[in-house]
């Protein structure tokens, strides 16, 4: 077995193709995994059916060990928490990722083009996805894993004509149910977050399209939680953010002042909590209670923007003083 230094400890098998590598199988010891972009100076651009699921049978291919330091715990890939694919990686497998528990993030480049059936089976912590645009064009990575999960997304797009993009796809959920009457069983989506995972025309998401699903949202059951993160996203990230979708996204983080202001105090973001603190109707409570938890966080930038904003909004009554 070939041994090389990589940025992950990796056991591989692949196969070297024409203008690239196919993983066939890769099992690794580390939390935050790395896959190489490249082996004996090609490109990585396939990954195989069940090519990182724990207990995958073995398959015939060129071994190859990477290894990064020396390697802690087992080889298990149930203990990956963050994974990075190669940046020109074309295609991934059926059930590449079964049962990848604990899986929280994907980072990958929008130069994928295909993802298998039956990918993300089991991936149930799986709720990040960090994707980098390989040129202005955008590729159809972003509309192949969304529509393909039901959970909600946390996605962060890195590059492009749009520049930096955060936005959230809320979780729906699939059931049967039985009809004993008619003795079959039907079928149920629920959740609010069903239109937003299906958005996609020919493969590729109009901001436009996924703005207008708002205001439905809002007019059905929903997680108020969830509407919070999307439009303090959509607000904070506003690539070809109409002025008409800002301000309803506007109109209900004012509902919800305190919630805003938790949620940027809470992922220490200085920018994000200037936007909240321009929200219309701040009370002194909600900012003292948003000043405590950065405080509590040690978020001294968030505090310090925190008083000024106070200070401005309610300053302190000047004392006089009468002989």
């Amino acid at each position: 077995m070939n041994t090389i230094s990589a940025l992950s400890n990796w056991r591989l098998k692949l196969r070297r193709e024409g203008e690239g590598v196919t993983i066939l199988r890769a099992a690794t010891c580390d939390k935050d995994a790395v896959l190489p972009d490249e082996l004996f100076g090609l490109p990585v651009t396939r990954l195989s059916d069940r090519c990182l699921a724990p207990g995958a049978a073995d398959v015939p291919g060129e071994e190859l060990e990477l290894t990064c330091g020396v390697p802690e715990g087992a080889f298990d890939n149930r203990r990956i928490r963050r994974l990075t694919l190669p940046r020109a990686l074309k295609s991934v497998g059926d059930y590449a990722f079964l049962n990848l528990r604990e899986m929280e993030e994907l980072c990958l480049s929008d130069a994928l083009q295909g993802v298998g059936g039956a990918c993300f089976m089991n991936c149930r912590a799986f709720s990040r996805l960090d994707l980098t645009r390989s040129g202005d064009a955008q590729g159809p990575a972003l509309a192949a894993i969304v529509s393909a999960l039901p959970q909600e997304l946390l996605v962060t797009v890195h590059g492009g004509a749009e520049g930096e993009l955060r936005l959230v796809f809320p979780e729906y959920v699939e059931r049967y149910e039985e009809n004993s009457p008619a003795r079959h069983f039907d079928f149920k989506i629920g959740g609010a977050g069903y239109p937003y995972h299906i958005v996609f025309r020919s493969r590729r998401l109009n901001l436009s399209d996924y703005d207008a699903l708002f205001p439905g949202m809002l007019a059905v059951e929903h997680e108020e939680d969830t509407a919070l993160r999307l439009a303090y996203c959509r607000l904070r990230w506003p690539a070809e953010l109409s002025e008409r979708a800002a301000k309803t996204y506007r109109a209900y983080l004012e509902k919800h002042r305190a919630e805003a202001l938790r949620y940027a105090v809470g992922t220490r973001d200085a920018e994000g909590l200037r936007l909240a603190l321009g929200l219309d109707g701040l009370t002194r409570e909600e900012l003292a209670d948003a000043l405590d938890e950065a405080r509590a966080a040690s978020f001294t930038e968030g505090a310090a923007a925190l008083l000024e904003q106070r200070h401005r909004l309610f300053p302190p009554r000047q004392k006089s003083w009468e002989l």
